[in-house]
Order: C-alpha cells, then structure tokens, then sequence
C-alpha cells in the first residue's frame, strides 16, 4: 500500500499535471514531454516504426497511446492495456466567437459534454486548446484567468435559492472584457497567448478551443485528506497510468512472461468517443497491429496475443453523498481513501465481468491496496465508459474501475488524497502481470 508520504507525492504532482492539462492537447502535451524525460521514444505515424523491445509512444490530436515492450516479447505476447481519456465535461468556444452587449464584451460557447453548469458560475476561467494555422502548424494557447460567467444577484432574481435554471444558450456566454465585439477579439488574445510562435490571428485557420477553472488544485479537510480540482475526470486516470507506466519502464522487476503494457489515453470520452481520436475510432488497435508488426506476428499470432490480452479501463466514479444516500445503492457505498473502484454494470455499461473482477481483485491484494464495489441504484441508471467500447473493438476482456469522486462533472471535483496512489499502485502491477498466463 501506498505510505502517507508515497500519497502526498503523488497528489502533488496530480494537481500539477492538471494545472499543465487545462484541455486534452495540453494533456498530451505534458504527457509526452514526461514521457520523453523518461526515455520513451516518440513515434510519428507517417513513417515506420522500430521494432523489438523499449519503451514508445505516438500521439493522436488530443489522445496518446504509450507502450513497453519488455525483454523477450514475442509475436503472441498480450497487452495489458490502462484505458482513460483526456477529456473533461467544459464549454467549448464557437465559430465567431466574439460577442458582446450592453457594453460587455462576451465569448460564444457550446456546451461540450455533461457540465454541472451551475458550478461553472462566478470562477475565473481560461481558454485553452489548439490553433491550427492556414499552412497547417498546430500551435497551443492558454490564456490563464480571462472569462466569468457572472451569476444573476439575489436581488433581481428572488427565487433563485428555491430553484436556479440555467439557459445554456442564453445564460452561459461568459464575459471577458469591456466594449464592442467590433473593437476586440477573442482569436487574438489566444493568438497573443501562444509560447512558442509569434501567430498572426488572421492567419489562424482552425481552433479547438475549451474553458477551463484556473483554480488551483488544493488539499484540504480536517486532516488534510481531501484533494480539490478541476478535470480529476479524468485526468485523475490519465496520470496514474503515465505514472504506473513510467516506473513500470525503469523497473528491474520485468519478468519472463510480462505482458506488453499500454497506456491509452483517448479523447472524446465525454461526448460519446466517436472520433478519430476517441475509443471507438481506430487509434488503439492501429497502434497494436504496428506493434505485432514489428514482432513479426502473423494474423494467426495476432489473434492469439490480443486472446491473452486484458484492458483496465479506468474512469472516476461516485463515492456517497451524505446529503443524499438515497441515490446510491442501499448496499454499496464507496468512500474517499477507501481504496479505488470496481464498477459494475448488469446491462454491461461497465465491461466488469466475473473473471475480470477476480484478476482485479488478486492485484489489489498482491499491492496492498483496497478496493470498493460501485453498481448504481436500479432508478440511476449509470453513464458509461471506454470500457464496453475496447471490449467490444478489440474482444478484449475489461473490467471497468477509478477513484471515488463527489462533485462528479463540476468545474472543481473532489476527492481522497490516498487514492490516486493507491490507482496507480495497481496499475504499475498490472502492468507486469499476464492476465493469461503464457502457454
């Protein structure tokens, strides 16, 4: 099990990854460069791959997947794979951006994904994402604290505390400045914000743009065993697998038999994965294919590795909410540093199946960590994960898991300091663990 200090390190590094992730390309962006200083070997799509053992990864838009091949890999060697994704539940900024009235100066927004909206009111938020220039350069922007949604006061509004609705087209254009959208521009100030290049906003040709809370992440509680911030869904997953998969790679304990480890980080998770980036689009599989191409598998071969293979799809969920048990399952009610989650799902919105479960169990146990059991109460339904898609992609069996969070979807999530740890405890062995024992 993780020790105290162990868990506050990596809480610590938690809130800084995050703080570096304020959209999925920033994620990527920071993954790649820890993975890097690591020793990992960036591959390009475009051009042919190294074969054999080491440690690689490739990035997609806002998606990486990240990979070891350890010693004595064979062309029917399987994959454990750590599936999360990058995204998280914002707004993202529209075409024609520039708003404005009544003096004000605005930002047009859609709602990307399933944000708590009303969480988002009276912070202060950044945009942040990627500038695709009209010659194709791909350049990153943050703007740091810049917009509000600025809430109606009590006063002109009596029966807000009985009741706020929140008009997503009406009510959620944030503020960001004084004038007339003639005057300003809102592609110019994330033009200004780009580091590495000075851009021209006229000649940006493309942009993914989201908002994001500048907040800082932040430890607290009577005893300082909370953890608040933004995107822990599900950055929360993304670094304990960067984490796990990093100290997997400098580790001597990469016995015969180890499995080949994946770290997948996909896009898009939030609003249905359906992209080239996200878990349905081809992006892992591409990426297993090359690497028993480069063992020399054949399509017999193949089969067999992806037959040995297992994938821990990992996604924040729901511990109880005191304020409101009835919720949640009579039965089953998870808690904050009670260890992380084995989600369960009759209808199969979780992929967790009988033997998925006992291989998670058996890997808690063997790294001294707990776990808790999470179904829904049969009137809430649950949402879902990469975990059905992977298994029914890649006919990889999959058991679905993640940190107990509250606030789930809020512009700033909650919680316990010792469970990262305890996630990315589980996934280093994992990492090292066949699942099907090699024949």
């Amino acid at each position: 099990m993780p020790n105290h200090r162990s868990a506050a390190a990596h809480i610590q590094d938690l809130g800084a990854y995050v703080s570096a992730s304020p959209s999925s390309f920033h994620a990527v962006h920071e993954a790649a460069r820890r993975l890097t200083d690591a020793g990992f070997t960036r591959l390009d799509e475009l051009e042919p791959w190294e074969a054999g053992e080491g440690s690689f990864f490739v990035v997609r838009d806002g998606a990486l997947v990240a990979w070891v091949v350890p010693q004595g890999a064979g062309p029917t060697t399987g994959f454990n794979i750590l599936g999360a994704h990058t995204d998280s539940p914002s707004f993202k900024l529209k075409p024609k951006p520039t708003m404005g009235a009544f003096g004000w100066l605005q930002a047009g927004v859609e709602v990307y994904g399933g944000p708590l909206l009303n969480s988002w009111l009276d912070r202060e938020l950044q945009l942040a994402g990627r500038l695709v220039l009209r010659d194709g350069t791909e350049h990153l922007t943050a703007t740091g604290p810049m917009l509000r949604f600025p809430q109606l006061a009590i006063h002109l509004d009596r029966a807000a505390n009985e009741g706020l609705v929140l008009d997503k087209q009406r009510h959620m254009n944030p503020v960001w400045g004084l004038g007339n959208p003639g005057s300003a521009d809102v592609l110019a100030v994330l033009a200004s914000h780009v580091q590495d290049a000075a851009v021209d906003p006229a000649d940006i040709g493309g942009y993914d743009v989201v908002m994001a809370d500048t907040q800082a992440p932040a430890v607290f509680g009577g005893e300082g065993e909370f953890f608040a911030s933004g995107r822990l869904d599900n950055l929360s997953s993304t670094h304990a697998g960067l984490a796990a998969l990093i100290a997997h790679a400098a580790s001597l304990l990469l016995s015969p038999g180890a499995p080949i480890a994946v770290l997948a980080a996909f896009d898009h998770e939030e609003i249905g994965s359906n992209s080239r980036s996200g878990a349905c689009g081809p992006f892992l599989e591409d990426v297993l294919v090359r690497i028993s191409d480069g063992l020399d598998a054949t399509a017999g071969q193949r089969r067999q590795a992806m037959s040995a293979s297992f994938c821990v799809s990992a996604d924040a969920g729901h511990a109880v909410h005191p304020n409101y048990p009835e919720r949640h399952d009579p039965a089953n009610h998870p808690v904050l540093n009670g260890g992380p989650l084995l989600k369960i799902n009759a209808n199969q919105r979780y992929a967790t199946d009988a033997p998925g479960a006992a291989f998670w169990a058996r890997l808690c146990a063997e790294s001294g960590v707990p776990y808790q059991e999470f179904v829904s109460n049969n009137v809430m339904p649950c949402g879902s994960t990469i975990g059905p898609l992977t298994a029914t992609r890649l006919g990889i069996r999959t058991v679905d898991v993640g940190i107990p969070l509250l606030s789930m979807h809020s512009a700033r999530e909650m919680c316990g300091v010792e469970d990262p740890a305890h996630l990315a405890a589980v996934a280093e062995l994992f990492f090292r663990t066949a699942a099907v024992p090699p024949q």
